[in-house]
């Protein structure tokens, strides 16, 4: 659970309060003694503080200076920084409500701070019998002109002990509102199932859980089982299974709504291995711990296409997860076997810990039956990618989709997802040839997530972007707002990005 944001003007108590303010100009009148404003510039100014607090002793306030940041990308990521700090302020006095004022009339900021704060409150506590240390935040309320466009008169936050309203509540702008938390409902349904472990997600579970979702939203999904991706030729997502006792599952999550403004749909595609051992290559030493999270792309798709179609976006948009574990079973995969994939090309499988591209490459395949428009996949595919960025964005690729690349790499920006555009050159693409098949599923040592993306693309033939998001997708120290464990990393992306394409036409 995370807390709700609201934007209203209504009557109530004031209790914790947030002034965020760009100019110490702004500073409501009748909240701050002389003393306190010297001591609020002395934090700012000397100490370089972004946000200052006054125990009240029955409840706190904080202030919030902008910081002073040209780019607007990272004046933007400040303001979620500083909501994460203020929310683990607040949930450490065991708070449950907390009011924003924007003095500084700059309703994105406010609306970042906000989103900082509850993204920042994130748990997951699902299996501790003792939660001593639960966050308690539970509402968010905005108060800002910037946001409210009605009209009406700001609350009087002057007032030491009440808030008074003086007109109606607003009416012109809960849709905005509504969105944001929609998309961090979102990016928490993400997270948690990312966290979840394999002993309780498996990929049938997985598929229940996006189906009892979608029933909230109006989007359909279709659960194909082994016999139906048998009958589908898919070699990939069956051979990767065959060490598992656990049966695949290939689930297709669709919205398309009456005012949906393009007939070509924009397919997103998420690579769900529940768990990965790495197959007869079994994965050394502690190297397997964290793998419930390599579904953290078939996590994100899901989660993406929930917040689209409960936005009511009107753009179409397809979710492909293919979803299996990866064990070393007695059927498994070995080195040195060859299988035939969805789309009739054979794969020399070189190493079994490399199989997430072996699914993925079945729902590319898959996904031309749509003739789309755009497909996006989302992958924790390469330790390569990792070693390469770090935990700070994801490896992009793209064939066909130079545009639109550029234009997730915007969004990326916005919400702080960023995007390293990598090469797709030929080059690459000849290193994964095989002597005895059509392709081999292992490259050389160098530029592993480059030749994992030239294999992918090779089950395309329309505007392609390959999102390799093994950095990013799940971390073990906490990380601000991101939290620690799956961060829900691709959700806010991709939702930007469709939003703003939507808008566009």
């Amino acid at each position: 659970m995370i807390p709700s944001i609201t934007l209203t003007n209504k009557e109530q108590e004031l209790g914790h309060l947030v002034v965020i303010i760009s100019d110490f100009s702004q500073l409501p009148a009748g909240i701050f003694k002389a003393v306190e404003k010297k001591y609020l510039r002395e934090q700012v100014e000397s100490l370089k503080q972004e946000v200052v607090s006054f125990n009240r002793f029955s409840y706190w306030v904080f202030v919030y200076f902008i910081k002073d940041e040209k780019d607007w990308s990272k004046r933007l990521e400040a303001s979620r920084k500083a909501g994460d700090k203020t929310a683990g302020l607040l949930n450490g006095q065991k708070a449950t409500r907390v009011a924003l004022f924007d003095a500084a009339g700059e309703g994105d900021v406010v609306l970042g701070f906000a989103e900082g704060m509850a993204l920042g409150s994130y748990q997951f506590l699902k299996y501790k019998k003792e939660k001593e240390n639960e966050n308690t935040l539970q509402e968010i309320e905005i108060y800002s002109e910037a946001v409210d466009e009605t009209g009406n008169e700001l609350p009087d936050l002057s007032l030491p002990s009440r808030v008074t309203r003086h007109a109606s509540p607003v009416t012109r702008h809960p849709s905005r509102v509504t969105q944001l938390n929609i998309l961090l409902e979102a990016v928490a349904l993400c997270r948690d199932l990312i966290n979840e472990p394999n002993s309780h997600l498996t990929a049938t579970v997985f598929s229940k859980m996006v189906v009892t979702k979608a029933k909230e939203t109006g989007a359909t999904v279709e659960v194909l089982n082994k016999q139906r991706i048998s009958a589908l030729k898919m070699g990939g997502l069956l051979g990767v299974n065959q060490g598992s006792s656990e049966p695949p599952t290939f689930t297709v999550m669709e919205w398309n709504p009456p005012d949906a403004k393009n007939k070509k749909p924009i397919v997103f595609v998420g690579k769900g291995v529940m768990y990965d051992t790495g197959g007869m290559n079994l994965k050394p030493g502690d190297s397997m711990l964290n793998m419930k999270d390599d579904m953290s792309g078939a996590a994100a798709v899901a989660a993406t296409v929930y917040a689209i179609a409960k936005a009511s976006l009107p753009v179409y948009v397809v979710g492909l997860m293919p979803a299996t574990d990866n064990r070393p079973g007695a059927k498994a995969l070995v080195p040195g076997d060859i299988i035939t994939m969805h789309n009739g090309m054979t794969v020399e499988v070189l190493n079994t810990d490399a199989e997430g591209r072996l699914i993925l490459a079945d729902a590319l395949s898959y996904a031309k039956k749509y003739d789309p428009a755009l497909v996006i996949d989302l992958a924790t595919l390469t330790g390569a990618a990792v070693r390469a960025i770090g935990k700070f964005g994801a490896v992009a690729m793209q064939s066909k989709a130079v545009e639109e690349l550029e234009r997730l790499k915007i969004s990326g920006y916005e919400v702080y997802e960023r995007l390293v555009e990598f090469p797709m050159w030929d080059e690459y693409g000849e290193q994964m040839k095989s002597d005895l098949a059509d392709l081999k599923n292992l490259g050389p040592a160098e530029a592993g997530m480059i030749t994992a993306g030239k294999f992918l693309e090779k089950f395309t033939d329309y505007p392609y972007i390959h999102l390799d998001i093994a950095g990013p997708a799940f971390i073990d120290k906490r990380d601000s707002y991101r939290g620690q464990g799956g961060t829900g990393f691709g959700v806010r992306l991709l939702f930007d990005f469709v939003e703003k394409r939507g808008a566009s036409r």
